[in-house]
């Protein structure tokens, strides 16, 4: 059993021994290598073995997050690991004469690599880039793969925000070396690794190639430029911006259905323009101070706003309709054909107590033949001692009282205190009284004096008949402008927020993706 155990620990020792042995022999040829290849090597110099050749750079990156959409300043931050590629024909080596050595690192400063910067950055130290080691093969590819957050300036087109699509160019190239020394060759963008943006759905990430003539020299100065293409996602905006203002653009429309006798008209149409106030404010701090364009959003609450003062003004006509003096001036003709008669029609308004009045108009005859005074005794009046005394009889009395109750206050037509003035006289002044010669003067007096109170107060009531009938003219004509106004901006709303926000070039698409999935 002991002699086991020996044998055991024997082979324990001697794999260990090897292992050791391997990884002495594998770091020696590292550092044999590392002093080798940096013996001669000079970073300044271009790789190359004939100074007139060009020296091919293959140029790449991997979009890993769209961190920021600064729309005030302008500036796009992101989140990308450059990919650049060439040969180093001063870094090989045969694999044979160094064991176990297929690649090495070198800093990036120990060894020659491109200038490659980010031209419209906006970085206060310019260049982000993380400066890691140099991946070196056998062969002497180099890869160089940088990780970095740039901060890029990008003209950011608010024209159709919130429905809006960005397109933010990221233009790479060599800072000192023209075309005939660094050539440039574009990788495709890698967004496997993307982490998706809460705000922004990325669309495509597209390069291209271009080159650029200096007046300063005849050689092209090549460089990469891929286009970030994002489009917006509505959903926070649509909720927080969209929805409230539509919501209290419908409020204004309430303006005309409130009373006016409520005197709350004018104080709704002013609360719903300060709350528009309020979210125009919301989005001018959100969007750059430019005069390119004006955002689409900024436009629905303009016009809402429009459409709101108008209200407003509109209310304000409404309440002078409404509260119209009686003692001002009369109607117009023009104003009482088009509001009283072709509005009213058009939007199928009665006059209150209209189908009432009609009718007892044209009973008018019927019921003023109820109307009798009886003198010297009748059959329904009691009689008189002396045969003398005037009696009017109480048909006449339930006759003015039938005429002013058929009519109803709020309809402005009373035919029979109107129309009764000639009757009057004649029923509290017949003609046989007048031609009586056994009436006494204490008789006539008093005659004459409850003639002259009854035509009075038979004036007082006409006059206010006439101003009651006015006024329900105006009161009549400022609910055929409410009813009116509330068509027109009930249409010009519906037409304003189709018209505006269908406008957009990806308002189907933004809507079925953002709320609909």
């Amino acid at each position: 059993m002991q002699s086991e155990m020996g044998s055991w620990n024997a082979l324990l020792c001697t794999a260990l021994s090897a292992c050791m042995l391997q990884v002495s022999l594998q770091g020696e040829n590292q550092r044999r290598l590392y002093s080798d290849l940096m013996v001669d090597y000079n970073p300044l110099v271009r790789p190359v073995l004939n100074d007139s050749q060009t020296l091919t750079v293959r140029f790449g990156l991997s979009l890993m997050q769209i961190m920021d959409v600064d729309e005030k300043n302008q500036v796009l931050t992101t989140n990308i690991w450059l990919q650049l590629y060439w040969d180093d024909n001063y870094l090989r080596w045969n694999t044979s004469d160094y064991p176990g050595v297929t690649n090495v690192r070198f800093p990036h400063n120990l060894i020659w690599k491109p200038d490659i910067l980010l031209y419209n950055s906006a970085d206060e130290r310019f260049d982000a880039t993380f400066q890691t080691n140099v991946l070196v093969s056998s062969s002497g590819s180099c890869s160089y793969i940088p990780p970095a957050i740039f901060k890029s300036t990008c003209h950011i087109d608010v024209r159709w925000f919130p429905f809006d699509v960005q397109r933010c160019d990221l233009k790479f190239g060599s800072w000192t070396y023209g075309g005939w020394s660094l050539d440039l060759q574009m990788v495709d963008a890698d967004i496997s690794g993307y982490i998706a943006n809460g705000e922004w759905d990325l669309v495509e990430v597209p390069g291209q190639r271009n080159e650029r003539f200096y007046n300063c020299c005849k050689e092209p100065y090549p460089d990469i430029t891929f286009t970030v293409v994002m489009r917006r996602r509505t959903l926070y905006y649509g909720l927080n911006l969209l929805i409230p203002c539509v919501l209290i653009s419908t409020l204004a429309l309430l303006v005309f259905l409130l009373p006016a006798d409520s005197g709350e008209k004018i104080s709704l149409g002013i609360t719903v323009l300060l709350s528009l106030t309020v979210f125009m404010l919301l989005v001018a701090e959100i969007m750059p101070a430019t005069s390119d364009s004006v955002p689409l959003i900024a436009q629905y609450f303009a016009a809402t706003m429009i459409i709101v003062g108008l209200s407003v003004i509109a209310t304000v006509l409404v309440l002078q309709y409404h509260h119209h003096d009686p003692d001002g001036a009369k109607m117009p003709k023009w104003t009482r054909i088009v509001l009283l008669n072709w509005c009213a029609w058009f939007l199928r308004m009665k006059r209150p107590g209209e189908d009432r009045v009609r009718p007892a108009c044209n009973n008018k005859g019927a019921r003023n033949s109820l109307t009798s005074v009886d003198l010297n005794g009748s059959s329904s009046a009691p009689k008189s001692t002396n045969g003398n005394m005037l009696y009017i009889g109480f048909r006449g009395l339930e006759s003015m009282q039938y005429s002013a109750g058929a009519t109803s206050p709020d309809s402005g037509v009373l035919c029979r205190r109107l129309d009764g003035h000639a009757a009057e006289e004649e029923v509290l002044l017949p003609s046989s009284v007048s031609q009586s010669s056994s009436t006494g003067v204490g008789v006539e007096m008093e005659l004459t004096k409850i003639l002259e109170e009854v035509r009075f107060i038979a004036k007082r009531f006409r006059d206010q008949d006439e101003e009651e009938s006015l006024c329900n003219e105006w009161k009549f004509a400022a609910s055929v402008i409410d009813r009116l106004c509330l068509m027109a901006f009930s249409l010009f709303t519906i037409l304003c927020t189709i018209g505006i926000l269908m406008s957009a070039p990806n308002f189907v698409e933004a809507i079925s993706k953002d709320f609909f999935t």
